[in-house]
């Protein structure tokens, strides 16, 4: 690879997207890559998500047509040669039709290879493109992707399998994992404050997912219903909602329960969190707790382990790929009766594998840079035996 031209996301406060090219580029530098960071322009410069769930619809748009029209002036230029690769980090990218509508009509030499990173798409059951209808015109992008692109990047092989049965063409690679920076995120909270022990932090329980249906907040509070029942009022465990944005849901029935929940003092609700005062919450809290249907690895796991909190997730999907099969740190899905066996020793002490996971998570980059050098052959999926990687440990 001769250079990397790097289509990342646009940055908001109350997502992984703040840091996300940050963590990119710090990789990059790492392994001596060439590398361009294409640059988009952003509709506002508010970072809030006012249209849409995951990323501000108009903003989404915005800047990914305009990224696109950076990376064709480059090519127009003679700059993208068929040695270079084009990343990009999500697989919907507003004008991306740009490519093979050029390559086609260009000698050999200009056409670069094209990765993308799937993050969840239309072959995932419980994506928001099902919430709003999306999902009819999105499995036809997402063939007309597979139709050109060198190869598509799955976070883990329950995602491998999603493609599979859907019918996507393009060679598929696992890279078992989200893009993470462990380091930055240290760091930045290390600038704040010091690093807090298991043994002094506060008899916390955090939600850390967004409040959407996809994430199951019902089952949530299910759990907290279900602890104060069990244990009484003087239990000692605050259970925690930490929202990057103002607390909102695609879901609206959710809303009304939180409230009662939150006026009756068995949930604490944290809102509109910039990443430091996250990260703080995060440095005095015990347990990341996650119910989540859909989470293709999730975000909050390796921040949570990378600052020191144990982690309860569901053993379903993606997650215990993600744990390396840890039967201590997942649980049952949908049963509260195991989530309250298993939260109790993750609230008393330090687990002994706390930090493993983010130690994966920060290898991911290296990967998609590994298979996008031809080095990384051992992550491919093309072959009708892609479920004996299943339940093989990563780490």
């Amino acid at each position: 690879m001769r250079k990397l031209y790097y289509m990342g996301l646009e940055p908001y406060e109350a997502r992984y997207t703040l840091q996300l090219q940050d963590w990119n580029t710090e990789a990059f530098e790492k392994r001596k890559l060439d590398y361009v960071v294409v640059p988009g322009d952003l509709l506002t410069t508010d970072q809030s998500i006012v249209t849409g769930q995951v990323l501000d619809a108009h903003g989404r748009s915005y800047f990914g047509m305009s990224q696109m029209m950076s990376l064709v002036k480059l090519m127009k230029e003679g700059e993208v040669t068929s040695e270079d690769c084009i990343f990009f980090e999500d697989m919907f990218q507003p004008g991306i039709e740009s490519l093979p509508y050029i390559m086609d009509q260009v000698s050999a030499e200009h056409r670069p290879k094209v990765f993308v990173r799937c993050l969840a798409q239309a072959i995932d059951p419980d994506d928001f493109v099902h919430v709003w209808g999306m999902d009819k015109w999105m499995s036809l992008y997402e063939k007309m992707v597979n139709e050109f692109v060198t190869g598509v990047l799955a976070t883990n092989e329950e995602m491998v399998a999603h493609m599979k049965i859907a019918g996507w063409t393009a060679p598929i690679y696992n890279i078992s994992g989200l893009a993470f920076g462990k380091d930055e995120v240290r760091r930045r909270l290390l600038e704040l404050e010091e690093f807090k022990p298991f043994e002094e932090r506060k008899m916390r329980v955090a939600f850390t997912a967004r409040w959407d249906q996809e994430k199951q907040p019902d089952f949530y509070m299910d759990l907290i219903e279900a602890w104060y029942k069990r244990y009484g009022k003087d239990h000692g465990i605050e259970f925690c909602l930490l929202s990057g944005g103002e607390l909102r849901s695609n879901n609206d029935s959710y809303m009304k329960r939180t409230k009662k929940l939150q006026k009756q003092k068995k949930l604490v609700i944290h809102e509109n969190l910039s990443k430091n005062d996250y990260y703080r919450i995060l440095n005095d809290t015990r347990v990341v707790f996650n119910c989540a249907l859909q989470d293709w690895v999730s975000n909050t796991v390796s921040e949570g382990d990378a600052l020191g909190c144990n982690v309860l997730f569901p053993a379903y999907r993606s997650f215990p790929e993600t744990f390396a099969n840890d039967r201590d740190r997942l649980y049952i899905p949908w049963s509260i009766d195991d989530v309250v066996d298993k939260m109790h020793p993750l609230l008393s002490v330090e687990h002994p594998n706390q930090g493993k996971i983010s130690d994966w998570t920060n290898g991911t980059i290296d990967r998609c840079i590994d298979i996008m050098q031809g080095d990384g052959e051992d992550w491919r999926r093309d072959s009708t035996d892609y479920r004996q990687q299943t339940r093989v440990s990563k780490f």
